[in-house]
């Protein structure tokens, strides 16, 4: 099965397609990653792991002008997460957001917006939950909340959610919203490692008004090499498909 292609349908409906990945601090092969990034052909990019040290800003816009991509918002004032967007695209608004810290862990954040693309309106959230799992539980109800107080009706949340789908904070987020992966397999399952994956922990999740057209690692994607996902970075990239309905 193919992935469809961005477009607008006759309804004002919106086919979009959104990659979540952790790019570990741009620390591997940059160019491969943007090859990666570049093959899926994203609207939306949910990334984790953007570089929050010095001159954060100037390494965020590079990796979109490698990608054709822009800077949305996110990158060190959300603590990690970032989002990148196409022209495609028209922003209504953006916010960062610092959730609680537990002391000897590290900050976290969401980086998030809320998106024109053709008819539809869309809010949007790159998350990068943590590695402890009382704290990751309840992180993931903070993102429930935020999406619900985002104002719009369909939303899109993706990330490195350091939990497997069995897990509590994954199940937390995977009652109320759709994980797209679950929905519409397409492509490759695992994420991490990436040189020889054993566990999903990285997600796009959907409100229920969003229609799934297929979800997964891009794994024979045309123009995209087994070597680049490898050396891109250490998590292996997510895309989907999605059809985000035309506003009313």
């Amino acid at each position: 099965m193919d992935l469809p292609n961005s477009r607008t349908e006759a309804d004002g409906s919106a086919v979009i397609r959104v990659l979540s990945y952790n790019i570990r601090s741009l620390r591997d092969d940059e160019e491969a990653l943007a090859r990666v990034i570049r093959a899926c052909a994203p609207d939306l990019v949910f990334v984790q792991e953007a570089p929050i040290f010095f001159r954060w800003r100037k390494h965020a816009a590079r990796l979109a002008a490698k990608t054709d991509l822009v800077v949305l918002g996110g990158g060190a004032t959300a603590a990690g997460p970032l989002l990148l967007c196409s022209l495609r695209a028209t922003v209504e608004r953006t916010e960062d957001v610092l959730l609680p810290r537990t002391p000897g862990l590290h900050r976290r954040g969401f980086a998030t917006a809320v998106v024109r693309i053709a008819g539809a309106r869309l809010g949007v959230l790159s998350a990068h939950l943590s590695l402890q799992a009382a704290e990751r539980t309840a992180q993931a109800g903070l993102l429930l909340d935020r999406l619900g107080s985002m104002d719009t009706l369909h939303a899109v949340a993706a990330g490195d959610l350091n939990d497997e789908p069995g897990g509590a904070a994954f199940r937390r987020l995977a009652g109320p919203l759709q994980d797209c992966r679950e929905v519409r397999p397409w492509g490759g399952d695992l994420t991490w490692p990436a040189h020889a994956p054993r566990k999903r922990i990285d997600a796009v999740l959907a409100t229920p008004g969003i229609e799934v057209l297929g979800c997964g690692v891009p794994t024979g994607l045309p123009g995209l090499s087994p070597a680049d996902l490898a050396a891109a970075t250490d998590h292996l990239p997510v895309l989907a498909a999605l059809r985000v309905p035309a506003a009313a």
